[in-house]
């Protein structure tokens, strides 16, 4: 059975597909062989051959013995089987190129993980969100995406390439918003300097949607690459920071002196002295008094960032707070962020520390603990014994002479009202003075 006309529509289509024509015929011929064993009478063993200039398609059937080897073959090419022929070929083509197609897409993007590519968005709902990046499409999780960050139908948005897969379907291309590698990239894109190597990001810290700080160094003492990074009048970084929707980019200069480097990475605080213990990591950052609270950031933001950044442990030390550990008038606790925004010193164990008579030296506007009033050792007997206990079961006010009573006999304290553990009282703390 000769068809040349098919033959020629082959030729053509692998050539303006870029198929290999001997790939088609392949593919065409084990789709006959098949295609002939689902007949009634067919041979249990068969081969189809295609002549590659004629296009004649013959069915040998073979008999094999029971090692496998071939004892006898002829032609069993069926009278109908050229129109089985035509509808497998359509058939096996149209799938082959797809293969081909997908193959393609796999390759071109399997070897660009860490690159930035640009999509518009097709779709978005709550578990990712799609985009088109021409030829195929990239996913955007919902894990990759920054909070609060819209993306509406036909925008332009640039990701993160993080994974490339191979599926049935064709390539998925997995990108991200939230990778410190977005910020490298963008960068890149705007800093010539970072393409020529002459500057390097040496370390990122991202918090997405917040804030981000990265460390650049030169690879020429000619170059600044602080100022490389930001460009002219700030043009460099502005075009960065517009892409990831106004978030905050820090751009602090790398230094190998460590010390140097975590005091620069707790930028735009002012840092006074920076300790290294390399023996625990531990980087001890002593600020000025009203530094502190910029140092630290908003919810430990500025410290964590300057760690991740470093890669040393932060701990920051306000003068005040040194000197008083320092001279052992110190005691053991944390900074806590008031729902003001404002640092008060929280002392460790406080309460353990009031019940043992000790007055551990703090900041003036840490908060007293809570903790039981007792009594003086010497009470009066009979109705002064049982009046003398009221205060032990209401609250006491500050600055109260029963306060200083239940204190031992000091003067009141400016601290917080303390509440007894115990029975609640209806009585106002002025009726139990």
């Amino acid at each position: 059975m000769k068809n040349p006309d098919m033959m020629e529509a082959l030729r053509a289509l692998a050539t303006e597909r870029g198929i290999s024509e001997e790939d088609l015929l392949l593919a065409l011929a084990n789709a006959l062989v098949t295609a002939y064993k689902r007949l009634s009478n067919a041979a249990e063993e068969a081969e189809v051959e295609i002549d590659p200039d004629s296009g004649e398609i013959r069915v040998i059937a073979l008999e094999l013995d029971e090692n496998g080897n071939v004892t006898r073959e002829w032609d069993d090419t069926p009278a109908d089987f050229g129109r089985i022929a035509a509808q497998t070929a359509k058939q096996v083509i149209t799938q082959r190129i797809r293969e081909v197609e997908r193959e393609r897409k796999y390759e071109e993007f399997a070897g660009r993980e860490g690159e930035i590519v640009t999509g518009i968005v097709q779709q978005t709902d709550s578990r990712y969100t799609l985009l088109d990046l021409g030829r195929v499409e990239a996913l955007l999780p919902q894990a990759e995406q920054v909070p609060n960050e819209r993306y509406d139908h036909g925008a332009r948005c640039k990701a993160y390439i993080v994974e490339v897969r191979r599926t049935a379907k064709g390539p998925q291309i997995v990108v991200s918003r939230t990778h410190p590698g977005l910020i490298k990239g963008l960068f890149e894109l705007e800093v010539p300097e970072l393409v020529d190597g002459v500057v390097e990001i040496k370390a990122c810290a991202r918090e997405p949607g917040h804030r981000t700080k990265i460390a650049v160094g030169s690879n020429d003492p000619n170059v600044d690459p602080v100022g490389a990074c930001v460009g002219a009048r700030g043009m460099r970084v502005r075009q960065v920071v517009n892409e990831v929707r106004g978030e905050k980019v820090d751009i602090v200069p790398f230094t190998e002196n460590a010390s140097d480097f975590v005091a620069k990475a707790l930028a735009p605080a002012k840092v006074k002295e920076v300790r290294i213990h390399e023996d625990t990591g531990i980087a001890e950052v002593i600020v000025p008094d009203f530094q502190l609270s910029l140092s630290i950031g908003k919810e430990g933001q500025n410290a964590r960032l300057a760690a991740r950044l470093t890669g040393w442990r932060v701990d920051i030390k306000s003068e005040t707070q040194l000197a008083e550990e320092e001279s052992g008038d110190y005691a053991e606790g944390e900074w806590v962020e008031t729902p003001e925004g404002e640092l008060v010193w929280q002392p460790a164990d406080a309460g353990d520390a009031i019940a043992a008579d000790q007055s551990p030296a703090r900041p003036p506007e840490a908060p007293a603990a809570d903790a039981p009033v007792t009594a003086p050792s010497e009470a009066p007997a009979g109705d002064e014994a049982a009046e003398a206990a009221v205060p032990a079961a209401v609250e006491i006010e500050t600055g109260s002479d029963v306060a200083a009573a239940a204190a031992g006999g000091g003067e009141p304290e400016e601290t917080a009202a303390v509440t007894a553990a115990g029975v609640a009282s209806e009585e106002e703390p002025g009726d139990a003075s």
